[in-house]
C-alpha cells in the first residue's frame, strides 16, 4: 500500500480510530506491506493540520496500536517520515532550502540556516526512534513531490551557495545527512526505503539521469530500496499519464544504480502488476488509489487468477 495522505488526524497529529480501521482493513484485505501516510517529523513539517505526526513521544502509542493489528493480519507495517518544507500549510513558520515560494500564491519560505538544518536533522533522528519504538518493520524517507528533501535535491528550488547547494552532490548532502540521522536509530536489519521524484517534469529540473546518480549515492549511504514517483516540485503535471507511466523510472534506476526499486502510478490491473515483477522492472509494486476504492483488491485479484490465497476465513465465501 502506497503512502497516501488522508487528512483525518487532529491538530495534535495523533492517529485515531479512523486510521486504525483504515490501515487495518487493508491488512485484512491481503496487502503484504501497509505503509502509513506521510507522517511529519516536525509540527511545522505538516502539509496540513490534519496530517499525522511523529514529532512527539505522545504519537507512539496510537501508532503502535495500528502496527500491532496490521502485523496480526500477516502484513508488514511501514511508515513514511516526511517534512513538507515550503509546501506546508500550517500556521508555523514555513521553511525551505531557499527563500523561493512554490508558486505565486504561496508564501515565501524562510531559508534554513545551517544551524537550523541541524535541528531538522535531529527531528528526523528522533522520528526514526519513535518509529522503531512503535514497532514498524520499515521506514521510508519521503524525498519526493516537492517537499523538503525534494526541494534540496532540485535546482528549481535549491538556490543555496553553501555546501548544501550547487552541484548534485551538494544538493544531495541534506538527504545524505537525513539518511545518516535515521540510521542512528533505525535497526540495521530493518529495511530503509527512500521515495523520490525521479523527474521534475520541468525544464531545468531533475532528470532520470540525475536520479540514477541520487539512487547510487543513497544506496552507498545505506538505503535499501528506491520508491519511484515523479513531479510536484512545481505545480506542473506530466504531459502523459497512463497505467504504469512511472514504471520506466523504477526500471532505469534498478538496472543502472543497482538498487531495488518500487513503482507506483495507475497500477490497478493485476496483469500489469505481475508483468512488472515478472519482467524484473521493479521489485515492489505500490498500489495507491485503487486500494482507497477497494481495500480487498488483493483478495479479489487472487481469486480472479485462480490462485490459492489464505485470506481471512471470514471473507472466503464472499470472494468465490
Amino acid at each position: 500500500m502506497s503512502p497516501m495522505c488522508m487528512y483525518t488526524a487532529g491538530d495534535d497529529g495523533k492517529a485515531t480510530d479512523w486510521h486504525y480501521v483504515h490501515y487495518g482493513t487493508r491488512a485484512v484485505g491481503g496487502v503484504g506491506l501497509v505503509m502509513l501516510e506521510a507522517t511529519a517529523v516536525e509540527s511545522r513539517g505538516r502539509i496540513s493540520h490534519q496530517d499525522l505526526g511523529i514529532w512527539s513521544d505522545e504519537h507512539i502509542k496510537p501508532l503502535r496500536r495500528i502496527v500491532h493489528f496490521v502485523k496480526a493480519q500477516g502484513a508488514a507495517a511501514a511508515i513514511q517520515l516526511a517534512h513538507a518544507g515550503r509546501k506546508a500549510q500550517v500556521k508555523d513558520a514555513i521553511v525551505a532550502p531557499s527563500a523561493v515560494p512554490f508558486d505565486e500564491n504561496s508564501p515565501v519560505p524562510q531559508e534554513l540556516s545551517e544551524e537550523e538544518i541541524e535541528k531538522v536533522l535531529d527531528a528526523w533522528r528522533q522520528a526514526a526512534r519513535r518509529a522503531r519504538e512503535a514497532g514498524f518493520d520499515i521506514v521510508e524517507i519521503h524525498g519526493a513531490h516537492g517537499y523538503l528533501i525534494n526541494e534540496f535535491l532540485s535546482p528549481l528550488a535549491n538556490k543555496r551557495t553553501d555546501r548544501y547547494g550547487g552541484s548534485l552532490e551538494g544538493r544531495f548532502l541534506f538527504l545524505k545527512r537525513v539518511i545518516e540521522a535515521v540510521k542512528q536509530e533505525w535497526p540495521e536489519e530493518n529495511p530503509l526505503y527512500l521515495r523520490i521524484s525521479a523527474v521534475d517534469h520541468v525544464e531545468g529540473g531533475l532528470t532520470i539521469e540525475d536520479s540514477i546518480k541520487i539512487a547510487g549515492m543513497a544506496k552507498e549511504a545505506g538505503v535499501d530500496l528506491i520508491d519511484c514517483s515523479s513531479g510536484a516540485i512545481l505545480p506542473v503535471v506530466p504531459k502523459k499519464i497512463f497505467p504504469g507511466y512511472q514504471v520506466s523510472y523504477a526500471e532505469a534506476i534498478r538496472k543502472q544504480a543497482g538498487i531495488a526499486t518500487g513503482c507506483v502510478g495507475l497500477i490497478d490491473d493485476p496483469s500489469l502488476a505481475n508483468e512488472i515483477i515478472g519482467n524484473e522492472r521493479a521489485d515492489l509494486v505500490f498500489l495507491g488509489r485503487v486500494l482507497l476504492r477497494n481495500p480487498y483488491w488483493v483478495l479479489q485479484a487472487a481469486k480472479q487468477r485462480n490462485r490459492e490465497y489464505e485470506g481471512p476465513r471470514q471473507y472466503e465465501r464472499g470472494f468465490k
